[in-house]
């Protein structure tokens, strides 16, 4: 198989279930997905005992309604990257489950603002607790040191991309 990936002898290629994955080998998106769906089932079954398991964005929408009260679904739809339809469904899931509550605001009478229940705090306070708790098992075959290094890099990479697709 040519994959056009250049190996050195500490780089043998990737075989997985018996077979190798050809150009995939050598793409970032490939192992960025598979990651992903690594973190996500992992994730999903530690919080499947709250109402924001499954599914994407919904943990972070909680939590920026917690974080800051008054928050418009727009600043939401812009730290999740995706449109308003699809951030209005998530912000519905949590007004539905009695999470969050939507308002008027108080600066733009055509806008909502929204706020945390007290339910939605005490699931928030959940979330945090699993997701530190994921953090510290989850990937805790990596040194402590590339740990930090590993962070720094999937940072930077974030908000570049970021700026590349504004």
């Amino acid at each position: 198989m040519n994959d056009g990936i250049t190996r050195t002898a500490d780089d043998p290629p990737l075989v997985i279930a018996g077979h190798r994955i050809d150009v995939l080998e050598g793409a970032f998106s490939w192992y960025i997905r598979s990651l992903d769906s690594f973190v996500s089932r992992d994730l999903d079954e530690r919080m499947a005992h709250l109402p924001v398991a499954r599914g994407k964005g919904k943990v972070t929408a909680l939590l920026l309604i917690d974080d800051y009260p008054g928050i418009r679904p727009s600043e939401i739809a812009e730290v999740l990257m995706r449109d308003r339809p699809s951030t209005g469904r998530i912000i519905d899931t949590l007004v539905s489950a009695g999470l969050a509550r939507r308002d008027i605001s108080e600066d733009d009478q055509r806008a909502h603002a929204l706020s945390i229940t007290d339910a939605g705090h005490a699931v928030a306070e959940q979330v945090r607790a699993v997701v530190r708790q994921q953090e510290a098992e989850f990937f805790d075959f990596i040194a402590p040191e590339d740990r930090a290094q590993f962070l720094s890099i999937l940072k930077r990479t974030y908000m570049r991309m970021r700026q590349k697709w504004q």
